[in-house]
């Protein structure tokens, strides 16, 4: 057995007297990636920001190679070697890769009044050599790519000479190119003793990375097992201890001759997009696949009216309609849920009613001015109830729900301006196992109820899982078609995706 480089026992934390953990555990060998799993609000942040010291527990006790130790803040933690790299990337896009890298702590000149930029340049580029990493220390972060930002943050961290790594959802916004570079780094650093606490939503990962993984679930602990020796429905059923949706794999598009209600010919924009063309029928769940800047994203934004076209043209009910923009886009009952909510999505600061009324703003106002706030409350009380989002209450800001529960919010959105196309933009990317099952039975109950749905996902098992048909995209063209009955494989997807027919 590997030497242990952190114990953490009976750990008790409460926010205004609701248990976040309850009675917690969690231990990380020398050299070892451990996985920490669990829905959403099971804890595992919390857990996570104990060891990092942004949070202080109110029971219990953590070993450190050892020794009992008090962890009062993330200075403190930073100095013992212990480091977290968060989801949404805590870098100054600014500044230089080195200045980032050494931020508070640079080298300084004779008499210390003048930073060393030459010296913090040089022992970056070891720390870069050391990883096996092209990156001139001198760039500005802001011309890095998403995995190379990625990057600097695990430098950053190694800069600390830490043995143990936090990593929260480190492949969130990594294309599959990306991800296999960032397995190598996480390679090396177990090979040479870094203990690394690696979390995710991503079952295969956790099979392929991790030599253990931790459940936890409502704030408690559940189980640790050997990764090798169990299997993804184990982990699953311990995470979420409720069955999960399984969709019904007979339940496919009865009429293929069905109403189409949106028809796209020859979209054209200049290096993005060449003549893309397709049929979005009545109650079908149309799944888009492809790889990373496919223009999956490109043909949504088109059809949406977020970005313009060169040429091509958009019919809804089989009528031309002229979209120039957003607004026209949902007067035609389109509705579109980007890949980023957070940004484009909704608005994290207001609360849960104003965000589930968001698109129907105008339904609520009376006189043209006063916002008729009770029947705000009454719509969105039942899209709360209806959708099953978990919340406090409506006048819940949005940035405390779960990142399932916002995604279901902003679904309401668009429900309650009843579109009748809904285009759904990596409607899962970022939330747990157990909110995917509700979003797949949401998406389900849509489509049989008449709507029609473009779902675009890089999660090839959940295309096939849903779709009724699939077009696969590859550098801004269509390069195939399936229909999807038992016959359609990944390996279908993927042949078309790498645009390798022929």
């Amino acid at each position: 057995m590997s030497e242990s480089l952190v114990q953490m026992e009976g750990i008790v934390k409460s926010f205004a007297g609701v248990h976040a953990l309850k009675d917690c555990r969690f231990d990380l060998r020398l050299g070892e990636v451990h996985a920490l799993v669990g829905e959403n609000g099971a804890g595992k942040s919390t857990m996570m920001k104990v060891l990092t010291g942004v949070y202080q527990m109110d029971e219990g006790r953590i070993l450190y190679q050892g020794e009992e130790v008090r962890i009062p803040d993330t200075r403190a933690a930073q100095k013992k070697g212990i480091s977290m790299i968060h989801q949404e990337m805590n870098l100054a896009a600014d500044l230089t890769v080195a200045q980032n890298i050494f931020i508070g702590k640079e080298p300084r000149k004779a008499l210390k009044l003048f930073l060393d930029e030459k010296e913090m340049n040089r022992q970056t580029s070891i720390l870069l050599r050391q990883m096996n990493l092209d990156i001139d220390p001198t760039t500005l972060v802001s011309k890095l790519t998403v995995a190379k930002q990625q990057m600097v943050e695990i430098i950053k961290a190694i800069s600390y000479d830490s043995q143990v790594l936090i990593m929260d959802e480190p492949t969130a916004a990594l294309s599959d190119a990306e991800i296999e570079e960032l397995f190598k780094i996480i390679v090396q650093l177990r090979a040479k003793g870094v203990g690394i606490v690696y979390i995710s939503h991503r079952m295969a990962e956790l099979k392929r990375i991790t030599d253990r993984i931790t459940v936890m679930r409502d704030g408690s602990y559940i189980d640790t097992v050997a990764t090798a020796d169990t299997s993804i429905d184990k982990i699953i059923s311990m995470m979420v201890g409720r069955e999960l949706f399984q969709s019904d794999k007979t339940n496919r598009l009865k009429d293929e001759t069905s109403e189409s209600m949106l028809e796209v010919r020859n979209l054209n924009r200049r290096n993005v997009l060449h003549n893309v063309s397709f049929t979005l029928r009545k109650g079908e769940i149309l799944g888009v696949a492809g790889l990373v800047g496919a223009g999956r994203t490109e043909v949504a934004r088109a059809i949406f009216g977020a970005d313009p076209l060169d040429s091509g043209e958009i019919y809804v009910h089989g009528r031309k309609a002229r979209i120039n923009g957003p607004h026209q886009a949902v007067k035609h009952g389109i509705g579109y849920l980007s890949e980023d909510r957070k940004h484009f999505g909704c608005l994290l600061e207001m609360d849960v009613s104003t965000n589930a009324t968001l698109a129907t703003t105008g339904r609520f106002t009376r006189a043209g001015f006063w916002m008729n706030e009770k029947r705000m409350n009454e719509v969105s009380t039942q899209i709360v109830e209806e959708l099953k989002v978990k919340t406090p209450s409506i006048k819940q800001k949005l940035k405390f729900l779960s990142g399932g529960n916002q995604q279901k919010v902003i679904i309401g959105k668009w429900l309650t301006r009843d579109c009748d196309i809904l285009i759904f933009d990596e409607p899962t990317r970022g939330i747990d196992i157990g909110a995917k099952s509700e979003i797949y039975k949401l998406l389900e109950n849509l489509a049989a109820a008449g709507k029609s749905i473009i779902m675009i996902s890089s999660e090839l098992p959940e295309i096939l899982r849903l779709s009724h048909r699939i077009i696969v995209m590859c550098e801004g063209r269509i390069t195939g078609e399936l229909m999807n009955d038992h016959l359609a494989t990944q390996e279908q997807i993927m042949t078309y995706a790498t645009d390798r027919i022929g």
